[in-house]
């Protein structure tokens, strides 16, 4: 399946190297450097069988393609690189073809930021999700434009000119501490640009459906690893969040398999 564009389509996930990771084998078992690798490999087969692209599906399915993932990353590592924290993004082609970019990332101040037993309260002092260490939030806005939820905001894929066009928007670049929420043309938030956002909604921490009951794609947004880690521990629910019911100054979650989980503030347009 093709789109449009003039660049072939992809599949792709981001996940982190980080060798502190090998401490906390009770979390990210198999033990490994790669952060939640068999979350991502997964999520790439749900995109390939979505998109009916049977190469992929045979590459990565079992325990043979998810060794088949994590030996390519690995031999992908030099030596220097394999001493520090990465950012790693993987691709897959419709014909298995696989390709990687790495740059390096920050440390975070513990573990726990990629594995929380739960989020913090909204209103303690110092968030235990901050993710350098401080607690200076994300300042964390919401699109005036609306999106079209569709398999491409669903799937991780490199047609990303919604998510492109919103950071745009907002004079986003990938190292500022900034995200933006995107918005549904029912006025639901989907997601962010780059991660999850979680909202404290009756005393709970709530995160916006990506699927619903007739099998469509509930509010739009990507089902992203540390989603699915986040709820499978209880730590968050699924709840529709309107976007009007954000309030400014309000304390928000916000996760990717880059960065694990860290701490935003909802920052409305005056």
């Amino acid at each position: 399946m093709s789109t449009n564009t003039d660049a072939p389509l992809l599949l792709f996930t981001t996940l982190r190297y980080d060798p502190h990771l090998l401490l906390v084998s009770s979390h990210n078992s198999p033990s490994s450097a790669l952060y939640m690798l068999p979350y991502h490999r997964d999520r790439i087969l749900r995109a390939a069988t979505h998109f009916k692209w049977p190469a992929v599906v045979s590459l990565l399915s079992g325990d043979s393609g998810l060794e088949t993932l994590s030996s390519f990353i690995f031999s992908s590592l030099s030596d220097e690189q394999l001493s520090h924290p990465n950012r790693i993004r993987v691709t897959v082609s419709e014909k298995g073809k696989l390709g990687i970019t790495i740059s390096p990332v920050p440390e975070v101040p513990s573990t726990y930021n990629l594995f929380p037993s739960s989020l913090s309260v909204p209103g303690t002092d110092v968030p235990v999700i901050s993710l350098v260490g401080t607690a200076t939030p994300f300042e964390v806005v919401v699109d005036n434009q609306e999106s079209k939820k569709s398999a491409y905001t669903h799937f991780k894929t490199t047609k990303r000119q919604v998510y492109d066009e919103a950071r745009k928007r907002h004079g986003i670049a990938l190292t500022d501490r900034k995200e933006v929420l995107l918005v549904s043309e029912e006025g639901e938030v989907m997601e962010g640009s780059i991660a999850t956002p979680y909202f404290w909604r009756d005393g709970r921490w709530v995160t916006p459906p990506v699927r619903d009951e007739e099998g469509g794609w509930g509010s739009g947004g990507n089902e992203g690893t540390t989603r699915r880690w986040a709820l499978e521990r209880g730590i968050a629910v699924e709840e529709v969040v309107l976007a009007d019911s954000l309030v400014d100054g309000e304390e928000c979650g916000l996760s990717n398999g880059g960065r694990g989980f860290y701490f935003g503030k909802v920052k409305l347009s005056s």
